[in-house]
């Protein structure tokens, strides 16, 4: 399953290449044009391929953070736990939360180059303000296709991505067993520094790897 929810990360980076003429595009639209310039960027990029940490997250932070709304993800991750925190520690579980799942997926781009994406039409209406858009990825070693929806919710003119479900899993409702068990046992401070610690060894694991490739 971590395997699933890997890729569904990385294709929800797909969903949001698109320029911002792009934003008022359906969003079954806006994921089948923009999948094709993201990958073709994947495959062309030789830095990428190798893994080059630098410019995959630099890849993420100009094409991904500004599309996916980190802040309902992590209220959906937290549940009724979401009251507990302080508006403060709000903003710091958002902080990291999203630090998590950038670092997390981000390192598995360049292995999807091969991949195919095929996005369902969806039925939605102009005064529509949430959709689902159903895409299966086409995998290269001849395994079943993969189902991956994308939640998403129309802000303004943009649609963001809020939650991701792999195979019937939804990214947001994974996370909310091992947040709720972390809130029992050291409550929401307990929460963040498990947080803090895994972006720090994701960190330190970027810059080893960094290393070891010099």
């Amino acid at each position: 399953m971590k395997t699933y929810l890997g890729i569904s990360v990385f294709l929800a980076t797909w969903l949001l290449a698109a320029p911002a003429w792009a934003m008022e595009m359906a969003p079954d639209i806006l994921v089948d044009s923009t999948a094709q310039e993201v990958l073709t960027i994947i495959r062309q990029d030789k830095d990428i391929r190798a893994g080059n940490t630098g410019k995959i997250l630099g890849l993420v932070e100009a094409k991904v953070l500004p599309h996916f709304n980190f802040a309902r993800m992590t209220r959906l991750a937290m549940g009724k736990s979401w009251p507990k925190a302080t508006p403060d520690q709000q903003q710091e579980l958002v902080k990291e939360f999203r630090t998590l799942l950038v670092r997390t997926y981000s390192n598995a781009l360049a292995s999807y180059r091969d991949y195919q994406i095929k996005v369902e039409p969806a039925r939605v209406k102009a005064e529509d303000t949430d959709a689902t858009v159903k895409t299966e990825v086409m995998q290269d070693n001849g395994q079943q296709p993969v189902p991956i929806d994308y939640s998403m919710e129309k802000v303004a003119n943009s649609w963001k991505v809020y939650d991701v479900t792999v195979a019937g899993v939804s990214l947001v409702t994974n996370y909310r067993g091992s947040f709720n068990t972390q809130i029992r046992d050291g409550g929401v401070n307990g929460l963040l520094k498990t947080l803090q610690d895994k972006n720090r060894a994701l960190e330190a694991k970027d810059k080893e790897n960094k290393t070891a490739a010099k």
